[in-house]
């Protein structure tokens, strides 16, 4: 992606029975979901709508170096920055994530690591399939996809 990639693009994948819809701004991306319907402005085409479709299919893939813009509040931020840290075929849980990002308590924001994984406006970007007792962004088949691939590795 360059700094000039800017829109919305979506695509239904196969075996999916959803569209996997990614907004970008500046190169940058700043959602991708997973509605029913595309919106009426998306384009189809995009290399990472084919990298997701390529990991559906079992390739492996760490979307390390697509550029993501978090918006999202300073405590989340931490959480999410640290679940993007999890390495391919690696997983956590949610007591790790309160003791190792920055800034929280470890006595007490286990909340706020569970509202960071469920609010994740990149998921797949942001792995928080690889965190076995949190929530997902991501639709349940996909969550349960994501782990098949990625523990057979």
């Amino acid at each position: 992606m360059d700094a000039s990639d800017t829109g919305i693009y979506a695509r239904e994948l196969d075996g999916l029975d959803r569209t996997v819809q990614i907004g970008v701004a500046s190169g940058r991306v700043i959602s991708l979901s997973f509605p029913e319907e595309p919106s009426e402005e998306t384009t189809r085409g995009h290399e990472l709508l084919d990298r997701i479709e390529r990991v559906l299919r079992g390739e492996s893939d760490d979307f390390a170096d697509v550029p993501i813009a978090l918006t999202v509040p300073t405590d989340h931020r931490a959480v999410l920055e640290r679940v993007r840290e999890i390495p391919y075929g690696e997983t956590s849980d949610v007591a790790t994530l309160v003791r190792t990002a920055p800034g929280l308590d470890p006595e007490g924001d286990e909340g706020v690591v569970r509202a960071a994984l469920e609010a994740n406006p990149v998921p797949i970007l942001i792995p928080d399939h690889r965190v076995l007792d949190g929530p997902s962004a991501l639709p349940t088949g996909f969550e349960r996809r994501l782990r098949e691939i990625e523990s057979s590795r």
